[in-house]
């Protein structure tokens, strides 16, 4: 049995012994080089471009600008593919070269001349909603958009969710202690290991053949028709292996430019690669968040009413910003049961790099303002934050903020988690210890909650077929991002089918002309949906070779089994046929032959999901959450302000652990990226909103030898609606990162942390403020 075992990944010799081929290793033999060329202002007007100059360099095929573009968006087309008059954000592009080769294209890039008249410039969400504050985006009421998001013109508001869920005066009324404060931190970036990459080409008769480092290739191919006005069926999007992505290489940026400069050169196959530098700035990036926080609760310290405001930094353009948002209000109170919430999250335009998924999708952002908010909230009432924690944990027949109605099985057991991560973390020993006069050991903790809050009819396909020696392949429009997605299929196809999983291939690569649909991989939901849709082919798969296999064996389909290679009865195991021989068709002695090609399909479409009601929040955006406790143990030196991180621990209700190594390394990993986003990771900018650290030298993330010891266990209170029970699993170890960290610096220091990154010049500060004000 497969399900369960640490299988290794199906990816894995390929990537460990470098044979392993990304986007940017593909080199046509004529493919022309795309160099960019982006706004060195934040906020400007764009009165000339002169490219004389450029177009003198030899090798130079084609410069294109802004004009004439569409806009795109997918919640509000807002953006423009290359600006258009004005520039909205430092790095967004400009112009693009092609050439014949990259140094070519940068030398003519460089010499392109642009002329800018600069602009006011909004530089927080904050300000951006002041009064008189410049407008980001004039005709606001002029973009089209999709139903259910909600942009107010004439301000810098790009969406704004609410949550009404009872009576905010009733909870206040009920409340002995309350606590409120504000929160904050600055757009950064996703850091991925591959910078993002697209490639295009249009044939003679109009296909468009675009290769891209995308976790969403079939919306690539939807949205280049929308935008462009092309026929769909004739674009045909290839995805490779992704060397990381966790929401980053969501957005449609560069396969659009990409596209126009084929175009401009007749259709001849180009590369457009970024940079680290420009990956950082150009292309979408982490979101922003400035927000506001009251809770109230009784003398036992049970919550009765939550007030929140959430403002993210969407930058310049609303992409996912919107979405955000949502998430995050459909989140908003974390694990627990509150009765009477108001919140307002809003997607906020600046004059900042634009924001997109990053993962966890808005949940480390907003439940870092919750979990703090809870650790003050319990120092006010005088007990244990674990214990205010427990008392408060939501349980099935509690509801949600979108007054969601839970249960065992879409919920899971939070008090559990949280016991559970009691023990581990050995949290009676003492919260803060004093180990000498300026050394300090402090924990923190955070609970945690998601759901997914994607497109209420996103689907998947899955096909499988078979090879002649009765072996089988998979193929999925999941992308392999690194989160062994697709050997848990595997897993999955090995198990149902009572096979060795070394005899289920799987095709890494997505080809949207031939590989059945996933909606885009996201949200922690590859296993879920790609998992019921593999069920449904494999069942597909039995059925047929029982139908070919009751006429050879000349007996009922209830009456056989499939294992091992073989169709037998049940009763009677000598009794059987070759899958093999059977697989393609099988012919009797006289000649005549029955069946043919066995081909399993499966598919899955999320059901019974609601939009969420604008007034009130109210609806079912997400079919289940996955809940878990979190921990950080720190050392924390009084004399410099600097701390070292020994532990990191996460208690997570997966529902059942498919691949348990594969479940601890994606734990793990997330755990490391939301501690460096905690600890160090934030762009600076200046007053005219330019990122003043767009390289590795000076924006710093984990290094290797900097990790602390991950202690990791899961819990297993299944998920019925899934494929044997297993929960989303993806980005949940990153969620509760933040809070826990700035939770066990607030114990260390005496002191209420409130902005990140969680830097010792950043927590001198606010210690001296803190000193001042006393």
């Amino acid at each position: 049995m497969s399900i369960g075992n640490s299988v290794i990944r199906k990816e894995s010799y390929d990537k460990v012994s470098g044979s392993a081929k990304y986007l940017e290793d593909k080199q046509a033999v004529e493919m022309l080089h795309i160099k960019l060329v982006i706004s060195t202002y934040a906020h400007a007007k764009i009165n000339s471009i002169n490219t004389e100059n450029a177009w003198k360099i030899p090798g130079v095929r084609a410069i294109i600008t802004g004009k004439e573009v569409p806009l795109t968006g997918e919640e509000i087309q807002d953006r423009p593919i290359l600006a258009v008059e004005r520039v909205r954000y430092h790095g967004e592009p400009v112009a693009a070269v092609v050439a014949d080769t990259p140094v070519i294209a940068q030398q003519a890039a460089d010499l392109i001349t642009v002329m800018y008249e600069p602009l006011p410039v909004v530089n927080n969400p904050t300000q951006a909603l002041a009064e008189n504050a410049p407008l980001v985006h004039e005709k606001l009421e002029e973009y089209k958009k999709i139903q259910h998001v909600y942009p107010e013109p004439n301000t810098n508001v790009a969406n704004r969710e609410k949550i009404r869920k009872g009576d905010i005066d009733k909870g206040w009324a009920e409340s002995y202690h309350r606590v409120e404060s504000s929160f904050s931190f600055s757009p950064s970036d996703h850091i991925a290991m591959e910078t993002r990459c697209v490639t295009a080409e249009i044939k003679k008769d109009g296909t468009v053949i675009v290769g891209s480092t995308s976790q969403g290739p079939f919306m690539v191919k939807k949205k280049l028709a929308e935008y462009l006005g092309l026929d769909v069926g004739k674009i045909i999007v290839n995805t490779p292996l992704v060397g990381g992505g966790y929401g980053g290489k969501v957005p449609i940026q560069l396969e659009l430019i990409a596209y126009l400069a084929s175009k401009a050169v007749g259709g001849k196959p180009v590369k457009l690669f970024n940079s680290r530098e420009q990956d950082m700035i150009t292309s979408p990036v982490h979101i922003g968040l400035d927000a506001n926080i009251k809770l109230g609760c009784d003398k036992e310290g049970i919550l009765k009413v939550a007030e929140i405001t959430y403002l993210f930094d969407t930058g310049a353009y609303s992409d996912k910003g919107a979405t955000i948002a949502r998430a995050a209000a459909v989140s908003c109170t974390g694990p627990y049961n509150v009765e009477n919430i108001s919140c307002d999250s809003l997607a906020v335009y600046t004059n900042h790099p634009y924001a997109t998924a990053f993962r966890g999708f808005s949940h480390s952002e907003a439940l870092f303002v919750f979990e703090r908010a809870m650790d003050m909230l319990a120092q006010k009432v005088g007990i244990d934050s674990l214990e205010l924690r427990l008392r408060n944990a939501i349980k099935p027949g509690h509801t949600t903020p979108t007054q969601m109605t839970l249960n065992k099985s879409n919920i899971g057991n939070v008090e559990k988690c949280i016991t559970r991560l009691k023990e581990l973390m050995r949290w009676d020993e003492g919260q803060r210890i004093q180990l000498d006069s300026t050394k300090i050991r402090a924990k923190g903790i955070s609970s945690i909650w998601k759901t997914s809050t994607i497109d209420t009819h996103a689907s998947s396909g899955v096909i499988l077929t078979f090879n002649p020696d009765g072996s089988i392949n998979l193929i999925s429009g999941v992308i392999e991002i690194g989160t062994a997605t697709k050997t848990v299929l595997a897993q999955m196809v090995a198990d149902r089918m009572r096979m060795d999983i070394d005899k289920v291939y799987v095709r890494m690569e997505v080809d949207t002309q031939t590989t059945p649909e996933h909606w885009k991989t996201v949200a922690s939901r590859g296993t879920f949906m790609a998992g019921r849709a593999v069920i449904k082919a494999v069942d597909d798969l039995i059925k047929q070779l029982k139908d070919v296999a009751t006429h050879v064996l000349v007996c009922a389909a209830e009456d056989l089994e499939v294992a091992d290679g073989k169709v037998f009865i049940r009763d009677e195991p000598s009794v059987f046929c070759h899958i093999k021989d059977i697989a393609y068709g099988y012919k009797n002695p006289n000649g005549n032959a029955i069946g043919g090609q066995i081909v399993g399909r499966g598919d899955y479409i999320l059901r019974h999901l609601t939009h969420m009601h604008h007034e009130t929040g109210a609806g079912k955006p997400g079919p289940e959450w996955t809940v878990g406790a979190q921990g950080v143990e720190i050392e924390y030196d009084t004399r410099t302000y600097t701390y070292k991180i020994l532990k990191a621990y996460s208690v997570i209700d997966v529902g059942k652990v498919l691949n348990q190594k594969a479940a601890l390394g994606q734990v793990m990993g997330a755990m490391s990226m939301g501690l460096s986003f905690a600890a160090r990771e934030s762009f600076e900018f200046d007053n005219q909103g330019k990122v003043l650290n767009p390289r590795l030298r000076t924006y710093v993330p984990t290094h290797f030898g900097e990790h602390p010891e991950y202690i990791i266990d899961f819990l297993d209170t299944p998920h019925l609606d899934a494929a044997y029970g297993a929960r989303g699993l993806g980005e949940h170890g990153l969620i509760g990162m933040p809070a826990a960290l700035a939770n066990s610096l607030s114990t260390a220091t005496g002191c209420n942390i409130n902005r990140l990154p969680l830097v010792p010049e950043n927590v001198w500060k606010i210690t001296q403020q803190a000193g001042d004000i006393k």
